[in-house]
């Protein structure tokens, strides 16, 4: 008549044999390659005690004898690690014996109402019970629960089939202590699915036999051929029933306890967490020294500073502020700024002390460092309140260097939005940073200052902003004007509200006051990406034709794009083309040379990446503004992987032509500015003013101006699980990027002509490292990827005709492309097994066709060209 819970007999000792199996491999490995170990055991269970007032109250006492540790998958002896090795060795004589000592359970209706231990035992074999433990609780009943076993309290859910359970645990519900982090963008992550269910077959009103497997699988979203599994086995079965011990005859359990064995306590069932020390593992400087020479500027286009990158910031999340300074301080002046990428990167308190500690905001001298600090900041996988805490503080004291104070304040914003987006808007340290970009834009009178917060408001994309925004975009000065209007630009579409969308077009419509070129073009992409009425983009096909012939050609092109691309608006772009006053010849067929144009990078299963280039001129062929941006996108999520523009205006007086209407009066001016993965780095100018261009340009080396250049930290996943048979696994993916972005613009009044160059050199690595550490045993497996490429860009344009020459060139390098994975069991004693498989491939290079127009125009460029053009100034 025991309906709610398995019960036990009187006096019988029923004898189980008990195994734990961990494999780690990959996704769709099979099991019996993979690495791992198996504990076997027997384990006896007798019914100590059982309430007079409710039968289904038992105390049963669950005692291991006769330990094994054995490989899971048959190997050969040279490979076998345990070979020759007793038991006793293997574990060690204390932990061995502690593993034997019996453990006590109070089931209640089947749940594990008490778990009864020594209070003094070690962690690792505590868990071990508490798996072994976790497996006598059920319930003889269909339906939901949410219990407490080892894996923390879960949703569970059980399902009865006669003399068959069926208990399905919901890991994703389970509340313990979880330690570790992931990566702030989604496309740069790991995704992870959890499975555990177990089999009971019941005999006699008691357990026959049990099967538990829990499943973990972890896929790297940007490539999920890249991933892991751990699998976990649990398997319980009854040998025989023999005759065993009577009953105690107690009233209550507590008495039982003591009758037993004084020393027992009860201890929660759920897992404690444990660290295994490194007992071998190099010191800080150490490792340092091993990886140093990979790290000179010259190398940081390659894999191997990408992957010393990782090893380090690996090494320096265990380090202690005086090991960290120790390596600072001593470093040399080529080294530096990499060390303190990597410092930077690491994210733990120490390594913030330690780089706060050393750099000298009032020293104009270290600039160099202080900046690379500022952008490790902004591209920080997991920031923390104290970080931004820290920024806020040293903005408010004492800067020498005013571009340095400008990266800080723009680094703020991006922090901001990153705290933001995990639920971190109400924090006293965003609230007090989001406070002090917002006020001091509203109060800003010089250009620079307003600049300054305008960069940081692109970076924290505040919807509070956007008024601040729509004023300094309406009735700021040309740079401020178009600085606002981009900043707009990178607000999703659900913020881009009525009140934007009719600001926008009465700047586009130049309804109140005449705007320069590059605002109105901006101000018509973000009414055509914003969801636009039909009216909307009618008025705007309806002024091509009137607009100046390079505007012109650009709106048009845009158009084209729209279309081409089959962006959200084209449905609506479709329906307006009906109308033949909107589509009509004269219309669609106006000369110039501006374009816009996008395309595939790369399609694939997982991920996808898109280019787009647009190109703006004056009338007389000089630079407006070039724009190249790539993205990464997955279902899910983008990534504004990077966007460069060179700007240029006033630059007419130097070839003697005629400036655009509304724009006689403009600085001769030329720059680039840059955002990497989400992030709006500090503008960088070439020359500003009439003189400077001049020094600049009979001094021109055509040299690249260095925009960009260190390692950044893109994936940063860390996680620990707590598996149910007892172990702990810990699984760590991170990618590093060392990345060299350079750009330059030459001039040569001989030939009249002038010629951009951007060139992106990049190298990827990332490493994957899945392992189960049970003390006396590490199962595990690690795989690499890396890639080295380069995406180059160049425009050159030949102004002496009209519509004169451009010619765009954008291609990518062939790259070399490795990756490998190694599966290792390894005792402490130092013995290890490995296998390794490794691949390596080159990716073919690419050109990239661009628009057909496009070609057309180079075959002329380079026809025209003779042999003497390579007479650069």
């Amino acid at each position: 008549g025991h309906t709610t819970g398995p019960s036990l007999n009187n006096d019988k000792l029923y004898k189980f044999a008990y195994s734990a199996e961990v494999y780690v491999d990959r996704v769709k490995a099979s099991l019996q390659k993979s690495a791992g170990y198996r504990l076997s055991s027997s384990v006896d269970v007798n019914l100590l005690w059982r309430n007079p007032e409710n039968d289904d109250d038992q105390l049963i006492k669950v005692t291991i004898r006769d330990v094994q540790v054995e490989n899971v998958n048959e190997r050969p002896a040279a490979k076998n690690i345990f070979k020759g090795k007793s038991t006793e060795k293997i574990i060690g004589k204390e932990y061995l014996e502690a593993l034997q000592r019996p453990i006590v359970l109070e089931l209640v209706r089947g749940k594990v109402k008490n778990f009864y231990s020594y209070q003094n035992e070690p962690v690792f074999t505590q868990n071990i019970k508490r798996g072994l433990a976790s497996l006598f609780q059920l319930q003889l009943h269909s339906g939901a629960a949410r219990e407490v076993d080892i894996s923390g309290k879960c949703n569970t859910t059980y399902h009865v089939r006669q003399d068959q359970v069926t208990k399905v645990k919901a890991l994703d519900t389970c509340e313990i202590e979880k330690q570790g982090f992931t990566s702030h963008n989604e496309i740069l992550d790991v995704s992870t699915k959890a499975t555990s269910a177990t089999i009971y077959v019941l005999e006699d009103s008691f357990i026959k036999s049990i099967k538990a497997e829990e499943n973990y699988v972890l896929l790297l979203n940007s490539r999920r051929k890249t991933g892991a599994k751990i699998v976990s086995k649990q398997r319980l079965e009854l040998k025989s029933v023999q005759a065993g011990p009577g009953l105690i005859a107690e009233k209550q359990v507590a008495n039982v306890i003591k009758t037993l064995d004084s020393s027992y306590v009860a201890v929660t069932l759920v897992a404690e967490t444990v660290k295994s020390e490194c007992k071998k593992c190099p010191s800080l400087s150490e490792h340092w020294q091993s990886i140093r020479e990979h790290m000179y500027p010259e190398k940081l286009s390659k894999a191997e500073a990408a992957r010393s990158f990782l090893s380090f910031i690996q090494n320096i999340r265990k380090a202690t502020k005086e090991e960290i300074l120790q390596i600072i301080r001593s470093e040399s002046k080529e080294l530096l700024p990499q060390v303190v990428d990597a410092v930077t990167s690491a994210q733990t308190p120490e390594s913030l002390e330690a780089i706060l500690e050393f750099l000298d905001f009032k020293d104009a001298s270290t600039s160099v460092l202080q900046e690379r600090f500022l952008y490790a900041c902004g591209f920080a996988s997991h920031p923390s309140e104290m970080l931004l805490k820290s920024l806020t503080a040293t903005f408010k004291g004492d800067i020498a260097n005013e571009e340095i104070r400008e990266t800080l304040v723009i680094v703020m914003g991006a922090l901001i939005r990153k705290l933001c987006d995990r639920e971190g808007c109400k924090l006293p340290a965003v609230a007090e940073a989001k406070r002090l970009i917002l006020s001091r834009l509203e109060k800003a009178k010089k250009d620079d200052n307003v600049r300054m917060y305008l960069l940081a408001l692109k970076n924290a994309l505040l919807p509070e902003g956007i008024p601040l925004l729509l004023k300094y975009a309406e009735s700021g000065e040309g740079p401020i004007s178009n600085l606002a209007a981009t900043a707009l630009q990178r607000y999703d579409p659900s913020f881009i509200t009525k009140e934007v969308k009719e600001t926008m077009n009465r700047i586009y419509h130049q309804n109140h006051k005449v705007h320069e070129k590059t605002v109105r073009t901006t101000a018509a992409a973000i009414i055509l990406n914003s969801n636009p009425s039909y009216m909307e983009v009618k008025n705007i096909l309806l002024s091509i034709g009137e607009l100046s012939l390079e505007m012109n050609k650009y709106m048009l092109s845009m158009i084209q794009d729209i279309l081409h691309f089959e962006m959200p608006s084209s449905k609506t772009v479709r329906q307006v083309l009906k109308d033949m006053r909107a589509h009509n010849y004269d219309r669609f067929a106006k000369m110039g040379s501006s374009s816009a144009y996008s395309g595939y990078i790369t399609r694939g299963p997982d991920v996808s990446s898109t280019y787009s280039l647009d190109i703006l001129y004056s009338g007389s062929g000089i630079l407006r503004r070039s724009n190249m941006n790539i993205h990464v996108f997955d279902r899910n999520a983008e990534l504004h992987a990077s966007q460069v523009v060179i700007e240029a205006q006033g630059l007419e007086s130097i070839i003697a032509a005629t400036p655009d209407e509304g724009e006689e009066n403009l600085d001769s001016f030329a720059g680039m500015s840059a955002i990497l993965f989400d992030v709006q780095l500090r503008p960088v100018t070439f020359f500003q003013g009439y003189g400077d261009l001049m020094s600049k340009m009979f001094s021109a080396t055509g040299d690249p101006i260095n925009v960009v250049k260190g390692l950044i930290l893109l994936t940063d996943y860390s996680q620990e699980i707590q598996l149910q048979s007892g172990p702990r696994a810990s699984t760590e993916f991170l990618g590093g990027l060392a990345i060299d972005i350079s750009g330059g613009m030459e001039f040569s009044l001989w030939y009249r002509e002038s010629k951009t160059n951007v060139k992106n050199r990049v190298a990827v690595f990332i490493a994957g490292n899945t392992e189960v550490d049970s003390f006396f045993v590490k199962t595990g497996m690690e795989t690499t990827l890396e890639v080295e490429t380069a995406l180059d860009f160049i425009s050159t344009v030949q102004f002496s005709q009209y519509p004169f020459l451009v010619c765009m060139q954008m291609d990518r390098v062939e790259s070399p492309f490795r990756r490998s994975m190694t599966k290792y069991e390894s005792l402490p004693s130092g013995r290890r097994y490995t296998a390794k498989r490794g691949k390596a491939e080159l990716l073919a290079g690419n050109e990239y066709p661009l628009h057909q127009e496009n070609s057309n125009m180079c075959r002329k460029v380079f026809g025209a060209k003779s042999d003497s053009s390579s007479n650069w100034f």
